[in-house]
């Protein structure tokens, strides 16, 4: 049976196609929900909360986008209201006042070479300044620049404009690579 089918016949109330549904997408939803909060417990707790969302809205997916793109914004909303939660975890880069974000500085991401990321010590810095940036931004930069995804597919999946995408990801990008040169400096 095919996705769609699978849907289908999930949506009539067939358990063993919504177990089926579960199963395909139970380690992408867990991935992408520990890249965000980067605690297993909680990215657990998250998934189980994606699947659980997804068994009580499935008669609501339209299918106009694919089921996993349904599935990353489903869990992006989950660990949002987890993140509002716990909100004085993390940097907010919408305060210049707070010196993290240098808007000076306007190079490429991509201008990074692939090398210098291959590079154990710089994965260690990224991954700490990415558990740095509020999880509206992290959802964005992980989205975009880790899993691949258009500034489209990230906007729907987020629920935002294609603009307010990119202005997070620009954001974010430029706070990143702030982390980085500072990590640097020392």
């Amino acid at each position: 049976m095919n996705e769609e089918e699978l849907i289908k016949t999930a949506k009539s109330g067939d358990k063993k196609a919504m177990t089926v549904l579960v199963k395909n997408y139970e380690k992408t939803v867990y991935n992408f929900a520990f890249k965000i909060c980067r605690d297993p417990e909680r990215a657990e707790n998250i998934m189980q909360e994606t699947f659980l969302s997804m068994i009580k809205s499935l008669h609501q997916f339209d299918g106009k986008s694919k089921l996993s793109t349904w599935l990353y914004r489903i869990v992006a909303n989950h660990c949002l209201m987890e993140a509002r939660k716990k909100k004085h975890e993390f940097v907010s880069i919408d305060d210049d006042e707070n010196g993290l974000y240098d808007s000076s500085y306007h190079a490429g991401w991509e201008a990074m070479p692939v090398n210098i990321i291959e590079n154990k010590e710089l994965k260690e810095i990224l991954d700490e300044a990415i558990q740095k940036l509020s999880p509206e931004y992290r959802v964005v930069f992980l989205l975009r620049d880790v899993e691949g995804f258009s500034t489209e597919e990230t906007g729907e999946m987020t629920e935002l404009s294609v603009p307010a995408v990119k202005s997070r990801l620009h954001r974010a990008r430029a706070f990143l690579r702030n982390e980085i040169n500072k990590a640097f400096e020392k």
